[in-house]
């Protein structure tokens, strides 16, 4: 048996026992997948609970304060599953500079400080082995983020599309497991149409779409909770279809039920980064008689078999997904 071996069969038994002693289930997927171990960093002691391993490392300390001011030192710490995230120190000042905040001020907003520590922790124990790349992950503050992995490494991307590496990981405890990151993660803050509207490296690209949107009355349904999935189509896509549609943009904006429909096939009720598609498995869009499809190197195939490359994908909202794609997707009868 190999030592990765080992280390994996003895951290099964550790969960085990940790389980039985709670009186509990320690679930090892979030998200489905992982049939190689990754227990990279891997530390076992069942003494010790998710909160004590955070406490136990210095470059932690921060982090282990935060939670504590928050009112969260239980979440980590009793008999229930979790997943912790923890920034480190350097990673947490860097993020002051970012928001342009001392310490003291954070630790005084409350609410503000709270909604960050909760993008750190899941409800459930998340170990690297089952994560499954490109996918994202639910945390206890109803946000989201989404893990990648290049090289052996695995990287964080947090609501504000800000990324993180994960610098130690696997830390095993009673109540779940800790990883330690090198950046502070941060809630999304930007709906889709705010990000499409305001964000400066998506805003110049989503001109023509969103001038669509609102002229088909669709601006406050990409604004709800969602969750949403949204294909936005670059200026140039627009451009390339009214000479494929042979039509000019402002008559497609004045034809309310024409547009309507070919941006509802944009929009998917549901939360889809891209490698979260099944491939080639019918996608259904808010147009309910629209189906479309992403085949197995991430493009939109529409109805009418036309082939759309997703030119910047998974970019995080509060509400969902945004990809940028460069064509139009077609309904058959548009």
């Amino acid at each position: 048996m190999t030592q990765l071996s080992t280390l994996s069969k003895s951290r099964r038994q550790l969960i085990t026992y940790g389980a039985a002693t709670l009186g509990g289930s320690l679930l090892l997927s979030a998200c489905g997948g992982g049939g190689d171990d990754k227990t990279v960093a891997t530390q076992v002691d069942e003494a010790k609970s998710v909160m004590n391993q955070a406490q136990a490392k210095p470059e932690c300390s921060i982090f282990v304060e935060a939670v504590k001011a928050c009112g969260l030192e239980s979440t980590l710490d009793d008999s229930g599953t979790v997943t912790a995230f923890a920034f480190t120190n350097d990673g947490f000042n860097a993020t002051l500079g970012e928001l342009n905040v001392s310490k003291d001020q954070l630790f005084a907003d409350k609410t503000t400080l709270t909604a960050i520590v909760k993008c750190h922790i899941m409800s459930k124990a998340q170990f690297t082995e089952a994560i499954v790349e490109g996918h994202t992950l639910d945390t206890i503050g109803g946000g989201f983020f989404k893990i990648d992995k290049e090289n052996n490494v695995f990287t964080a991307t947090d609501g504000r599309n800000r990324l993180c590496k994960l610098t130690n990981t696997d830390v095993t405890a009673l109540n779940g497991v800790l990883h330690v990151i090198d950046k502070t993660m941060l809630p999304a803050n930007m709906d889709i149409i705010v990000t499409c509207e305001e964000k400066p490296d998506i805003k110049p690209d989503c001109e023509t779409a969103m001038r669509c949107i609102e002229a088909c009355g669709l601006t406050d349904t990409l604004k709800q909770p969602g969750p949403f999935t949204f294909f936005c189509p670059t200026n140039a896509a627009f451009q390339a279809v009214l000479i494929e549609l042979n039509i000019t943009l402002e008559a497609l904006l004045a034809d309310i039920p024409r547009c309507k429909k070919i941006m509802q096939c944009h929009m998917v009720p549901a939360r889809k980064c891209k490698k979260e598609f099944k491939t080639d498995e019918p996608v259904v869009t808010v147009q309910v008689d629209v189906s479309i499809k992403i085949n197995a190197t991430f493009q939109v195939v529409d109805p009418r078999g036309r082939i759309c490359n997703l030119s910047k994908p998974d970019v995080l909202n509060t509400n969902g997904v945004l990809h940028l794609c460069d064509k139009v997707i077609l309904p058959v009868d548009a």
